[in-house]
């Protein structure tokens, strides 16, 4: 059996529902509300992104096989999303997207104990007052593009895996030291001065671009990191990376470096970006990379004063000999 319903950008077009169906994708609908939609009670995922909703459907309180809830760019603000915090039949939820509304507040999600992950992105929260509610089974926490300018409430997240707050106002590392099984951590476009890891060593990936940092050190006890993002910020020296032997990628374009140290011991560099500083030595950054020389694959060197030596790009392809690209120049992958 299933349900028709016409999709407002075409009218032509019906969408048909199959009420038997555990997934329904109601993406760029431009529903202002769910009125004239079944909602079959077999639903496992209801995703209605994209749409004009300021308010939930309360038959959404009976969907007890939910397990994923995606309410991504609407018009919901804290009261239209207060209600969900009484919804019982929703304890199951495993991912709550709210991403791209009108919050100014962490909802009340104490109600979801098993939930894994919860999107609160791009919406106008000041705080992250109201987290410690959450469930500890959390493993992907996103709050970027907000107005947070404090790290908190995240001390009994000890499964979480995945934490982005970029593009907010904070201004320091902290409450990070519980979250040992974190492996990426992005926290681009704030105003951190100093890197503070809190002691975490199971890090993967790590984005700080876009701050105030001017000292590379506090790197050192990451071992595991395979991806690090430094650019546009203030540094002057390379130090503290000769300990992160599994680096594959390494970006510190547009700071103020004038050489290249400290990552001889990165023999599984692939990506190195280097453009925008102050580079005078080619030679320099060979010598710098020759332990990664098979693996490297791409390197930005323009904007650089070594860039501006002639045939440059060509001594670096005679000497790393499975490079790809250099700066906006593609070449042929090679073949075995």
């Amino acid at each position: 059996m299933a349900d028709g319903v016409t999709n407002p950008d075409d009218s032509d077009q019906t969408f048909e529902i199959d009420l038997s169906s555990t997934v329904l994708d109601l993406t760029s609908f431009q529903l202002h509300d769910l009125d004239s939609i079944e909602l079959p009670t077999s639903l496992t995922e209801l995703d209605v992104t994209a749409n004009r909703l300021s308010s939930l459907d309360p038959r959404i309180s009976q969907l007890s096989n939910l397990k994923k809830l995606s309410l991504r760019q609407n018009l919901i603000n804290d009261v239209a999303i207060e209600p969900i915090s009484h919804w019982v039949a929703l304890s199951v939820l495993e991912e709550l997207v709210l991403r791209d509304n009108k919050l100014m507040n962490i909802p009340d999600i104490s109600i979801f104990q098993r939930l894994l992950v919860f999107d609160v992105s791009f919406n106008e929260i000041t705080s992250l007052c109201g987290l410690s509610k959450a469930s500890g089974t959390l493993k992907e926490l996103y709050v970027s593009k907000n107005e947070v300018t404090k790290m908190e409430e995240l001390d009994h997240f000890h499964e979480l895996q995945i934490l982005e707050l970029g593009c907010n106002k904070l201004r320091i590392m902290e409450s990070l030291q519980n979250l040992t099984n974190l492996q990426e951590l992005w926290l681009g476009r704030n105003r951190i001065k100093v890197v503070n890891l809190c002691g975490l060593k199971c890090i993967k990936k790590l984005s700080l671009q876009s701050n105030r940092i001017t000292s590379m050190t506090g790197f050192e006890e990451c071992v595991a990191l395979e991806e690090l993002y430094l650019s546009h910020n203030g540094i002057a020296k390379m130090e503290g990376l000769s300990t992160l032997i599994n680096l594959r990628v390494l970006d510190v374009s547009s700071n103020k470096l004038t050489s290249v140290n400290d990552i001889r011991n990165l023999t599984q560099l692939e990506d190195l970006w280097l453009n925008d500083n102050q580079i005078e030595s080619l030679e320099g950054i060979v010598e710098a990379v020759v332990g990664s020389r098979e693996k490297l694959t791409t390197i930005y060197l323009e904007k650089n004063p070594c860039a501006k030596s002639r045939n440059y790009s060509d001594k670096l392809r005679q000497i790393f000999p499975n490079i790809e690209q250099i700066d906006s120049e593609v070449f042929p992958k090679k073949l075995a």
